[in-house]
């Protein structure tokens, strides 16, 4: 069984070099489920304002022709918010560093042997 956490192959801890250096990126990257829901709450403001601007038919009310706008209000928002999201990733992979990353592997001192339990 792999105890390693990293997903790959563990490391040899018998050999005398257990360590070495990498190249990784670091990146802020973006949540992009936060974009859509704030693309989903600004189009639902958004139809709430459009329909707010005039006056709903009295046969249907308010609250139904709301309701019908925003079927396309807030997908509309989801949309937008997730072009903005993919646009903030794509920049924030422009703007990633390239670093060196060294690893060693350190044993841990073996435990001392307890002393023999007297028996009664």
């Amino acid at each position: 069984m792999n105890d390693s956490t990293a997903g790959g192959p563990a490391p040899d801890l018998d050999r005398p070099e257990s360590h070495g250096s990498t190249r990784v990126s670091i990146r802020r990257a973006p949540k992009l489920g936060v974009f859509i829901v704030f693309g989903a709450l600004a189009g639902l403001l958004a139809t709430l304002f459009v329909t707010g601007l005039y006056p709903a038919d009295p046969r249907v009310g308010f609250a139904a022709l709301f309701g019908y706008f925003a079927l396309y209000g807030v997908p509309a928002g989801i949309l937008l918010g997730a072009v903005i999201g993919l646009v903030v990733d794509a920049v924030s992979r422009r703007r990633a560093k390239t670093v060196v990353v060294e690893r060693e592997v350190e044993r841990a001192p073996a435990a001392p042997a307890a002393p023999p339990e007297p028996e009664h």
